[in-house]
């Protein structure tokens, strides 16, 4: 075949699977072989294949075989789809306006054909470009949105620094967690990550582009090596792949939007770097065929071989990515039995001719990199949309794909007709099982034995007779009122005859009201009980010989019973573990697949979130990549996740690599010193010059962060230094001339904590001054001649017994004495005796405590006492530490206060960030020691309730459809609720709040399934992505609510009032 041939035949294949693609989209099909047949009808004529699938009442035409298997022989797609296709169901489109719909659909199908013979842009690729064009439209959008937003960087570059060794993350630069997923998957892969890094341009560049690929393909190829050296040198926590997407973006012109599929993008990456590097294989191999490493890389062969109406043949075809059914499996390797096998096979295996016909899929060469597309869409006729299979799949760490290799063929067919009589008989015992498990013939079943059991407890049991009006009060009925009660019936007389001669008394109207007495107490009076009835169901009549004989026969068959139920049992079990161990001996274990990468999509079908869970082999573990978050993880946390079944998460691509191949994951070394490459050195020197150039610009931009941070706080201690100069000279203007002589304290002043400074006697001062001179007089009263330092050590006592007492105290939360001193809160956190010493020394040398002279003269010495305490002996920086806690804590109460009493008025709005700032404040306590905050559960309740509030309004103010309601629920899901996502998924240990956050994706998916306006719909498109943004990397975040000033006394009465209706409330309590 010559070289023009080869490309008329590629471009014929690529056009036939372009028109499978516009008639799968048309008319929402998924059966490729009826596609195929549809098309074959028609001659190609898209309108008249849609008219044949769309034909009124049609029924499921019955499979063309020939032309199917024929189509399979000559086929050289590289992306075939194989297995099997469930749905073979067909959209009735037809209607009373069918002309105007063919019409319509011609039309589309017109302007399609059209476009591609103008353009040579596959749909694929349009629908690729829909996504780019978002994406970078969602990127430029994003330099126009406030701080508070989900997608905006950290001001502060020192947030954005990466960690030694720690991974590197990619920016979501708007609907491209897709690309975050695939990229890092594969650059995860050393051997492609070498592959790409060492790519060299060919040496004709100067002369490109010759054509649209080249021009295409190049391009993005220089940029992902630069996106890749920066994943693999650069300092920054996570760095901008807008450069690749924008390439990407170039190459299609559109204007819609959607989410890209993950498996779309692949193949169209793959199909790009295979270009690139075909194109420098053909410059360095002249004259030989060149080997593309891609191709090597990434694709494999299989053997298809079937039977056509007793005629055998076989096909090898190429494949890169393996799609796999996941409707109607369990586990990976029931995938792959459906998808290896099609049609009816029986014949495959015998010398007779028949007309039954099938094939067989058997892997010839495997790539080194396998990776199983799993199908979790599936379009939904009825509804006309697609929607996505939550179904749990199982998949293996280690897959053994011996069986499924043609060098097996003759083996695995001997397994697969021993497991296929394992299961056959496995039926006929769990039938019978069945049968023990669930016996009876009506709608409630039992277990046999127990009805056999339950027939000997009758048969056992002794009949007890009594009265049955004995125990039964008939004079009060449950009405209240008296009821005029029949005459007894005698012996041979029936209730029902009893009421009808009731009835046939005097008038219509004393009838009508004798029965509805009668009818109201029947159950009571006119229910005739035999005098002998058992209180418990019992034989009335049996001999001591017919019981004899009837346990024996009871008995005895219920441990026949119970024995064909344990036997049945056991035979299944050993048949499961049979089926089990069939490929387990080690001559079927010899094509060992680890376990490389799992992409997760979790969402719906028309919007969600990617990301990438990939094993690290140097450190053997996984790792968790969700676009600029990389964080450590577990093969449990990756079950979770991606089996399905659990929340709206699964996986939708796994990445399986050669185990016995290790280069494919293998680190680099020095050739000379045999050490291992890291960081830049594994670069070749233009890029090592690019990663040096882009970390140089990052490091400025820290540098000049510094340098504000540092001037801002220069000109803020200036501004302090002036406020307090300006305050010291406003007291010494209004303060009295003093005859005393100056005392220390005049030149060397002591600064109170904020919570502490005395400077009028109202409010705290005034609170705390009444507790020290309650402490003087109190000494005083024990000791009268006692000297002023003498009375101080005395009261100082005396006020520390007090604080002690109340520390001991097993209080409430509504009574937090923590909240009424410093020093309770020292006492209950352990503070070191020197700090609580110098505070409480503080509290004495207060100026306001200067009434009278005894007191004057106590304030007067605890000065002194304090200008006497030398530096080395109060640390001053552990000192100020500890105030500024007890100062926090003030704050998170505060917070807290305030957050709790917003939200029991119903103000959500506001009392949202009271709540995250008193939680976030709180925890940062509590992880100094356990008695330093309050309460992290009742916190983090109210929290979680106040987020679902708010989404639940604003839910429902999207439901009304009404512009301004709507565009006023999304500004509180945006401003609000999703920046508060990431701390509720940030601790994952925390279930009520991982459960909470599903509850308000899953509200707002449940619209994905109703009829709703087109800006509406648009409006959610564009939300949703946000919402199930899995990231638990904390953006930048509203500042925190301005707090009012409390006294000591009001803080302390206005929580203790809220915690009492909380308390009252029944809602979690202070676990102090």
């Amino acid at each position: 075949m010559t070289v023009e041939q080869n490309v008329l035949q590629q471009h014929s294949q690529k056009h036939q699977q372009t028109l499978l693609n516009q008639l799968r989209e048309v008319t929402g099909t998924t059966d490729v072989q009826l596609l195929q047949q549809a098309l074959q009808v028609s001659n190609g004529d898209l309108v008249e294949a849609v008219a044949f699938l769309t034909e009124k009442n049609a029924k499921v035409p019955q499979q063309d075989e020939a032309t199917y298997y024929q189509t399979a022989q000559i086929t050289n797609d590289r992306y075939i789809s194989v297995g099997s296709q469930a749905d073979t169901n067909v959209i009735d489109l037809t209607g009373d306006d069918k002309d105007d719909l063919q019409r319509a659909i011609a039309l589309s199908l017109e302007e399609s054909n059209r476009a591609f013979r103008e353009t040579g842009i596959t749909d694929e690729e349009q629908a690729i470009s829909r996504v780019l064009e978002a994406s970078i439209a969602e990127n430029k959008a994003s330099l126009k949105r406030t701080h508070t937003e989900v997608w905006s960087d950290s001001p502060n570059p020192h947030e954005r620094k990466r960690m030694e060794n720690c991974p590197v993350g990619l920016k979501n630069v708007g609907n491209t967690c897709w690309f975050s997923a695939v990229i890092q998957s594969l650059f995860n892969l050393l051997e492609f990550q070498r592959l790409v890094l060492h790519y060299s341009p060919p040496a004709r560049m100067q002369d490109l582009p010759r054509n649209q690929k080249e021009h295409r393909n190049l391009p993005f190829m220089q940029e992902l090596r630069h996106l890749f050296s920066l994943l693999v040198g650069s300092k920054r926590k996570y760095v901008d792949p807008s450069g690749a997407v924008e390439i990407l973006k170039d190459a299609f012109k559109s204007s819609e939007s959607q989410q890209q599929d993950v498996s779309e993008f692949t193949h169209k990456l793959l199909d790009w770097l295979e270009d690139a590097f075909q194109i420098k294989a053909e410059e360095d191999r002249e004259g030989e065929k060149p080997k593309n490493p891609m191709v090597e890389l990434f694709y494999g062969r299989f053997l298809a071989v079937g039977v056509l109406e007793g005629k055998k043949f076989e096909n090898t075809e190429m494949f890169g990515q393996y799609p796999l059914q996941v409707n109607g499996f369990k586990d990976l390797h029931e995938c792959l039995e459906a998808a290896m096998i099609e049609g009816e096979i029986e014949s495959l295996h015998s010398a007779e001719n028949s007309a039954k016909s099938g094939q067989e899929h058997w892997f010839t060469e495997l790539p080194p990199v396998l990776t199983f597309e799993l199908s979790r869409f599936e379009f939904n006729q009825a509804l006309g949309r697609p929607e996505k299979i939550h179904n749990k799949l199982e998949f293996p760490s280690m897959l053994y794909m011996d069986s499924y290799m043609d060098r097996n063929r003759e083996i695995t067919r001997i397994k697969r007709e021993e497991i296929r009589r394992l299961k056959e008989h496995l039926t006929v015992l769990q039938q019978r099982l069945e049968r023990y498990l669930s016996y009876g013939s009506g709608p409630k079943r039992f277990p046999l034995a127990d009805v056999l059991q339950y027939a000997m407890e009758f048969a056992s049991s002794k009949p007890v007779c009594t009265s049955p009006v004995e125990d039964i009060d008939t004079t009060a009925p449950p009405g209240g009122t008296i009821a005029q009660l029949p005459p007894p019936a005698s012996a041979g007389e029936q209730p029902d005859a009893c009421v009808s001669a009731e009835g046939s008394g005097s008038g219509l109207q004393a009838s009508q009201q004798q029965q509805q007495r009668v009818s109201i107490h029947k159950p009571f009076t006119q229910s005739r009980v035999p005098p002998d009835l058992p209180m418990h169901p019992a034989p009335r009549h049996i001999t001591e010989e017919e019981l004899r004989v009837l346990e024996s026969c009871l008995h005895r068959w219920r441990s026949e019973v119970e024995n064909d139920t344990r036997d049945l049992q056991a035979s299944i079990s050993r048949i499961h573990r049979t089926i089990e161990l069939m490929y387990s001996d080690k001559s079927m274990m010899q094509v060992p697949y680890r376990l490389h990468a799992v992409l997760v999509h979790e969402g719906q079908a028309n919007a969600g979130h990617y990301w990438a869970y990939i094993y690290d082999r140097h450190h053997q573990r996984w790792m968790k990549y969700n676009d600029i978050a990389v964080t450590k993880s577990s093969w449990e946390e990756l079950v979770r996740d991606s089996f399905g079944g659990y929340r709206n998460a699964s996986a939708y691509c796994l990445m399986y690599i050669d185990d016995k191949k290790p280069f494919l994951i293998q680190e680099e070394f020095d050739k000379e010193t045999g050490q291992m490459l890291s960081g830049l050195d594994k670069l070749p020197p233009d890029l090592k010059v690019f990663v040096e150039a882009d970390n140089k610009l990052f490091e400025r931009e820290m540098e000049e962060w510094d340098a504000l941070q540092a001037r801002k706080l220069q000109q803020e201690k200036l501004a302090l230094a002036a406020a307090a100069a300006a305050a010291a000279a406003a007291s010494v203007a209004v303060q009295p001339m003093s005859t005393e002589p100056c005392s220390p304290d005049n030149t060397a002043p002591q600064h109170d904590p904020e919570y502490m400074e005395q400077q009028s006697p109202s409010g705290d001062s005034k609170h705390l001054q009444e507790d020290t001179e309650r402490a003087i007089s109190k000494a005083a009263a024990e000791h009268d001649e006692k000297s002023p330092e003498a009375l101080l050590n005395t009261a100082m006592k005396v006020e520390y017994t007090r604080l002690l007492r109340l520390a001991q105290e097993d209080t409430p939360p509504e009574r937090d004495y923590r909240l009424q001193h410093v020093i309770v809160f020292f006492i209950h956190n352990e503070a070191p005796k020197k700090i609580v010493e110098r505070t409480l020394l503080m509290q004495f040398a207060d100026r306001n405590l200067g009434f009278d002279e005894r007191c004057k003269s106590i304030m007067k010495v605890a000065r002194a006492k304090l200008e006497l305490i030398k530096p080395d002996e109060v640390n001053m920086e552990e000192y100020e530490m500890w105030h500024q806690d007890y100062r926090i804590f003030r704050e998170t109460s505060v917070f807290l206060l305030i957050g709790l009493e917003l939200f029991m008025k119903k103000s959500f709005v506001e009392a949202l960030m009271y709540l995250i700032y008193a939680y976030q404040y709180n925890k940062e306590l509590l992880a100094k020691g356990p008695y330093r905050g309050h309460d992290e559960e009742l916190i983090a309740h109210y929290r979680r309730e106040c987020l679902l509030k708010l989404n639940e309004y604003a839910a429902a103010l999207f439901e009304t459809g009404e512009e301004a309601k709507v565009n006023t629920g999304l500004s509180i899901m945006n401003d609000l609720v999703v920046p508060c996502l990431p701390l509720l998924l940030v601790d994952e240990m925390e279930e009520k709040d991982m459960v909470a956050v599903e509850d308000m994706r899953n509200r707002w998916c449940s619209y994905l399934g109703q009829e709703m306006e087109p800006n509406l719909q648009e409006k959610l498109t564009d939300f949703l992505p946000k919402l199930l943004d899995c990231s638990t990397e904390i953006k930048s975040f509203h500042e925190p609510p301005k707090l009012p000033s409390y006294s000591t006394l009001e803080l302390f009465e206005r929580f203790g009032r809220v915690m009492t209706s909380l308390t009252m409330g029944r809602t979690p309590a202070d676990g102090r």
